[in-house]
């Protein structure tokens, strides 16, 4: 692995662990067992390092906001994506232990930010659309305009919620909490079959 990438697997865990305000780039050296400088000629302080690691996390997230238009999916895999996109926030978590913060003091991370809330929001709202036109969702535009908005705020700040109360952070929580946030709208069998995967989630 190239010291690049050790440089951001290294500060991503310490962040994670410990929050980034509490951890200096010097900490991070040590950690890895460099010299400040090394780690200076690759990251010239902790924002580009900040940011550099949140366009990792938009590069890994970028193939599921952007699924083919003519891809066929099961009930499941509507899930199965939330899944994945929880997962991935849940190993960048440090960039929503303190979001508000974070981006005030970056700007280019909240525009960042921003661009790829956006960019979640429409892919929900493409979902819930194909949904709708599969006959398994009956609510109307501007129910499922406000149902977008509460499954991403469930995203981004469910985990720290989570942490807040004494726990992990558990992924499923928040899938579960997200199907529970969408079952309602579901025709009655799409209903019943998603409130049961949504146990299944939950005791796993």
């Amino acid at each position: 692995m190239k010291t690049r990438e050790r440089i951001l697997e290294c500060a991503l865990a310490l962040f994670n662990q410990q929050g980034e305000p509490n951890v200096p780039t010097l900490e991070i050296a040590n950690e890895l067992g460099i010299s400040p400088g090394n780690l200076y000629y690759h990251f010239h302080g902790k924002e580009p390092l900040i940011l550099g690691l949140f366009e990792r996390f938009q590069a890994e997230l970028a193939p599921l906001l952007d699924p083919p238009a003519d891809a066929r999916l099961d009930a499941e895999d509507y899930w199965l994506f939330l899944h994945l996109i929880v997962e991935r926030m849940a190993h960048y978590r440090f960039l929503f232990q303190d979001l508000s913060n974070l981006a005030g003091r970056l700007p280019k991370l909240a525009r960042g930010i921003s661009h790829w809330l956006n960019a979640l929001k429409r892919t929900l709202a493409s979902l819930l659309a194909r949904l709708k036109a599969e006959n398994q969702l009956v609510s109307d535009t501007q129910a499922l305009g406000q149902l977008v908005e509460q499954i991403t705020l469930t995203l981004l700040f469910s985990l720290d919620y989570q942490r807040i109360l004494g726990s992990q952070g558990e992924s499923r929580l928040v899938v579960y909490q997200v199907m529970m946030l969408v079952a309602p709208h579901l025709t009655a069998d799409s209903r019943f079959a998603a409130e049961h995967l949504a146990q299944r989630y939950l005791q796993s």
